[in-house]
C-alpha cells in the first residue's frame, strides 16, 4: 500500500519566539529554524552596517549570580544568569531602557541587535538589555536539570530574577527615575512581559506582550482548531479542500494501523522503528501532525519539512505537497515513545540547551498547554488525547496527573488568567496564530487607556517582533506603527509625570 496524503502549500511569516510543542519533530524543526533565523539576523545586521544605516556595535555579554530561590531566605545558593547589553543607541544619562525578556530557550546577541524593539530603541535613544530565563541556555547550574532541582524553575522565580536584574542594571549604569523602562517579550516571554508589569508596576512603565498566552489551559484543544481554520483560510493560501485532504490522510493512517499494517505504515513514512505498540503509533501521529504544524508555522523561514513529489497536472495546479516523508535533515521519522521519554529525561546541559526538558516541566507544573485532538474541529488524529500527553508528566518528572488541574488553577489565580488587573500592557496577536486563543483580545482592559490590544489579520506567531520586511502584509506594517505610537506615548507620559 502506498499512502498518498496531500496538503496545500502556503506561507507564514514567523519569529523564532514560539512555544515548544510536545512532538520531537516540531522541536527539531524549531531548532533548525532558529539557526536559519540567527544567520538571517546576522546578515541583516552586516548589510545595514555596510550601507551605513546602523553601526556594528559591540554587545556586552555578562552573567550575574541570582538567588536560586528568591522566596527562601535560608537558601544562599545561586546560579549564573546570562544577560546582554547594547549601548549603541543610548542617549546618556536619561535615555529609556528597553528590556528584552528571554523565554523558553537561549538568548543571542541579536536579541539586542535586531528586531522591531531595536528599531524603536534607535529612535528613542534607549539602552538595550536582554535577560536569559533561568534554567535555559547558559543560565543553568551544574546538575540544575535533575528532577529534584527543577523545583526552582518557575515563572514566579523568573519575574523576581528580572526585578533583581533591574536593580543590577540601574546600579551599573547609574540609572534613576528619569530612565523609563519598557519591557518586550514574545510567546511565553510575552506573558512574562505582561506579568512583570502586573507584579512589578514600579519597575517597568509599560510592556509589550507579543503572542502572549497569559491564560494557562490544561487541555488546549483550541490550538488545533485554529490550525484547521488557518489551513482553510484562503487569504493565507489555504482552502476547505486542504483541510479535507489532511483529515482524510490522518483517517487513512489510523485505519491502516488499526488493520494491523504497522510495518507497512512504518515503511511508507520512513519511520526509525516500526510503530507496533499503541504508544509508538501515537508518537507517529504526533510526528505527522508536527509536520503539518511546522509547515504552517515555518515555511517562509526556509526549513525543509516536506519533500514535493511528482504529482499529476491536476494535483500540481492545487500546489499540493505530500507528507509521505518528512526527512529534511533527519534520516528517518521519529515514532518511538521510549526515545521521547529518554530525550525528556536527559539532564545533560549540552543536549538540553534548547530547553525541551525544562519547558515540558513548566507545562506540567504551571501552564498545561497540551495541544490535544479530541475536539471535532481538529484536522489530525483522535489518538492525540490529553491522557496520552499528560502521561509524560509522571513518567518524566514523577508529577501525578491528578495534580495538573490544581497547578493550572493556581497560575490563573496568581496572574489573573485572561482577565488580568494590569494597565499599560499592549497585547499583540496574529489571527492565524493558535496561541492568540490564550491571550488578551478584548479592548476593555483599561478604560482610561484605549487600544491596548492589536489583532493582526493574516499574521502568525510573534511576527510583529521582526523588523519591517518588503514582503510583509499591510496589516502587519500597520500593527508595528501602532506599537510604535503606543511606546512613544508611554515615554512622553513618563517624562511629563516626572516634570509634574
Amino acid at each position: 500500500m502506498t499512502i498518498g496524503y496531500f496538503f496545500h502549500h502556503w506561507s507564514f511569516n514567523m519569529s523564532y519566539h514560539i512555544l515548544y510543542f510536545i512532538g520531537r519533530v516540531l522541536r527539531k524543526i524549531k531548532e533548525r529554524v532558529r539557526k536559519i533565523q540567527y544567520e538571517k539576523a546576522k546578515k541583516n545586521v552586516l548589510v545595514s552596517a555596510v550601507n551605513g544605516h546602523k553601526p556594528i556595535c559591540e554587545v556586552r555579554d555578562g552573567k550575574i549570580h541570582q538567588p536560586l530561590d528568591h522566596f527562601d531566605s535560608q537558601n544562599d545558593e545561586t546560579f549564573p544568569q546570562r544577560f546582554l547589553v547594547n549601548e549603541a543607541y543610548w542617549e546618556r544619562p536619561h535615555g529609556p531602557v528597553f528590556l528584552f525578556i528571554g523565554g523558553e530557550g537561549p538568548i543571542s546577541e541579536f536579541d539586542v541587535l535586531a528586531g522591531h524593539h531595536v528599531d524603536m530603541a534607535e529612535e528613542h535613544g534607549a539602552l538595550l538589555v536582554a535577560l536569559e530565563h533561568r534554567f535555559y541556555g547558559e543560565s543553568i547550574n551544574k546538575d540544575g536539570l535533575e528532577t529534584e532541582n527543577l523545583g526552582d524553575l518557575s515563572s514566579q522565580q523568573a519575574l523576581t530574577d528580572i526585578a533583581e536584574f533591574h536593580q543590577y542594571i540601574s546600579d551599573r549604569f547609574d540609572l534613576s527615575d528619569k530612565n523609563t523602562w519598557i519591557s518586550f517579550g514574545g510567546s511565553y516571554a510575552g506573558a512574562l512581559s505582561a506579568w512583570l508589569r502586573g507584579k512589578f508596576p514600579h519597575l517597568v512603565y509599560g510592556a509589550v506582550a507579543s503572542s502572549a498566552p497569559v491564560k494557562a489551559k490544561l487541555d488546549f484543544s483550541a490550538f488545533n482548531k485554529v490550525v484547521g481554520l488557518s489551513l482553510a483560510n484562503e487569504d493565507v493560501g489555504g482552502s476547505d479542500k486542504c483541510v479535507g485532504d489532511i483529515w482524510e490522510a490522518f483517517a487513512a493512517v489510523e485505519a491502516a494501523l488499526f488493520a494491523g499494517k504497522a510495518t507497512e505504515v512504518g515503511k511508507d513514512f520512513g519511520c526509525c522503528e516500526t510503530p507496533e505498540d499503541l504508544e509508538d503509533q501515537i508518537e507517529l501521529m504526533q510526528s505527522l501532525a508536527d509536520i503539518v504544524m511546522g509547515t504552517v508555522a515555518y515555511n517562509e523561514e526556509g526549513a525543509t519539512v516536506v519533500h514535493p513529489l511528482a504529482l499529476t497536472d491536476a494535483e500540481q495546479s492545487e500546489h499540493c505537497y505530500c507528507i509521505d516523508r518528512a526527512t529534511g535533515e533527519e534520516p528517518c521519522l521519529d515514532a518511538s515513545h521510549k526515545q521521547t521519554i529518554k530525550d525528556l529525561r536527559d539532564t545533560n546541559l549540552d543536549s538540553a540547551y534548547n530547553g525541551a526538558r525544562q519547558w515540558f516541566y513548566q507545562t506540567c507544573t504551571e501552564f498545561g498547554f497540551f495541544q490535544t485532538c479530541e475536539d471535532a474541529s481538529c484536522p489530525f488524529s483522535r489518538m492525540l488525547t490529553l491522557q496520552a500527553q499528560t502521561d509524560l508528566c509522571p513518567e518524566v518528572f514523577n508529577i501525578p496527573q491528578h495534580s495538573l488541574p490544581g497547578h493550572i488553577a493556581f497560575t490563573n489565580k496568581y496572574y489573573g488568567g485572561d482577565h488580568p488587573d494590569t494597565d499599560r500592557v499592549l497585547y499583540v496577536n496574529g489571527d492565524i496564530d493558535p496561541w492568540h486563543e490564550l491571550s488578551i483580545l478584548e479592548e476593555d482592559l483599561d478604560k482610561e487607556d484605549e487600544d491596548m490590544t492589536i489583532l493582526i489579520e493574516g499574521t502568525a506567531h510573534c511576527a510583529d517582533m521582526n523588523p519591517d520586511g518588503v514582503a510583509d502584509r499591510p496589516a502587519l506594517k500597520q500593527a508595528r506603527k501602532a506599537i510604535e505610537r503606543k511606546v512613544a506615548k508611554w515615554l512622553k507620559e513618563a517624562a511629563r509625570k516626572l516634570m509634574d
